[in-house]
């Protein structure tokens, strides 16, 4: 996958915000990883995976492939902050959506104490195979992560 291109509107996104609120590139890297963070937590709660005492369904994949790309947004973001770029690699799913989640939680968590290139792509690397162990294609991705790249620009106007 060409990730020049998700790469381009972030920055064009994070440029916009950052005008928006008077911030300096780079200013918010641990609060982007909280809310990274944040949202592989909301992610979790839609597919339900980890809820074996419950036997509600996950939720729709329209709405579990928006809060992925949610994530997919932060990640962006970081990566232009420290100066890094994830380049695609062979991925292969995790038979367990719990596993998966959790190798998330742990690479980002190393990204954050470390701000290393190496755990930056090994953060990038865990979330996409979360996203193919939910099922998730690169099409779909990439189309999810234009729709809501748009939405984040209209709620910035509307000082969301």
């Amino acid at each position: 996958m060409d990730w020049k291109s998700l790469y381009n509107m972030q920055r064009k996104l994070d440029l916009y915000i950052e005008n928006q609120h008077n911030l300096e590139k780079g200013e918010k890297i641990e609060e982007k990883v909280l809310a990274l963070l944040v949202e592989v937590g909301e992610l979790a709660n839609e597919t339900r995976c980890f809820k074996f005492w419950s036997m509600k369904r996950a939720s729709e994949k329209s709405v579990i492939l928006e809060e992925y790309v949610d994530g997919v947004h932060f990640l962006l973001s970081i990566g232009l902050d420290l100066g890094y770029t994830y380049t695609s690699t062979s991925i292969d799913a995790f038979d367990s959506q719990t596993a998966a989640f959790l190798n998330v939680y742990d690479t980002v968590h190393i990204l954050r104490m470390e701000k290393g290139e190496e755990a930056y792509r090994e953060a990038f690397h865990a979330y996409l195979q979360l996203g193919l162990t939910l099922g998730i294609t690169e099409w779909e991705l990439v189309e999810a992560y234009k729709r809501k790249n748009a939405i984040n620009y209209e709620r910035q106007d509307q000082g969301y």
